[in-house]
């Protein structure tokens, strides 16, 4: 039975993502900031009939808290097929780049570009055990920075300076993290989820955490000749699926 690994899985598109993967059979860690709200979204989802899953406490932002993960981890499995990097913040709007105060940016990239890292590095080893490991990095479209320079972007005018910032970092940690990985088993991609209708958006965004998650589980389940280093995006070009870095 495969194994993943989902950070931020008690809530919205990291739990729906949660429950398309134990459908196809997966054992599923649900990693959340707070351990009794991940043991919440355990038992709903073994109330729908599920049983291959358990909570694993994961603060993205505490590299301690991360190590501690692998190692309670590391004592039940000997592999890891799928790590999903999901846990998220915003920061809050609006954030200009001219004031936004920097500490509002150290705490956005904590969380969504060094925390990821954090994960990712911890969790290699585990992974390299996989004969097809996968890396999801959950992104976001606003974070393109060819899509923030095209005046005719539908979205060109939502420039969250911390938020975008630090995505288009975590993009061009995946760009390397791919490359490095390029010769192996590994697939690594970015997946836009879509502007979705989540408590992170104050549920303002026209798509559903079905369909985000779905979109993030394809990436998850790539085939051994799927691709790697790639952004995708159904969200900014629904014909190919792919979005410019």
């Amino acid at each position: 039975m495969k194994t993943a690994l989902i950070t931020g899985a008690n809530k919205s598109i990291g739990f729906e993502t949660a429950r398309q993967l134990l459908e196809k059979g997966y054992y599923v860690y649900l990693g959340s900031r707070n351990l009794e709200k991940g043991e919440e979204a355990v038992s709903q989802l073994k109330s729908e009939g599920f049983t291959n899953l358990e909570a694993i406490a994961i603060d993205v932002d505490d590299l301690h808290s991360i190590k501690t993960a692998r190692q309670i981890l590391g004592e039940k499995i000997a592999s890891l097929d799928v790590l999903i990097n999901n846990a998220g913040i915003s920061g809050g709007f609006p954030q200009t780049a001219s004031e936004a105060d920097i500490q509002t940016f150290r705490q956005v990239f904590e969380t969504n570009f060094f925390g990821i890292i954090g994960m990712t590095q911890s969790f290699l080893d585990l992974l390299r055990q996989s004969p097809e490991p996968r890396i999801v990095n959950v992104t976001s479209g606003l974070g393109s920075l060819t899509l923030h320079s095209d005046p005719n972007w539908k979205y060109y005018h939502v420039k969250g300076a911390c938020y975008t910032s630090s995505k288009a970092a975590l993009n061009a940690y995946t760009i390397v993290l791919a490359y490095e990985l390029r010769d192996t088993p590994f697939k690594v991609n970015a997946v836009d989820p879509g502007y979705t209708a989540t408590d992170f958006n104050h549920h303002s965004g026209p798509g559903t955490v079905s369909d985000a998650a779905k979109r993030v589980v394809k990436a998850a389940t790539f085939e051994a000749d799927g691709p790697t280093g790639q952004f995708f995006s159904d969200d900014n070009n629904p014909e190919t699926g792919l979005s410019p870095w």
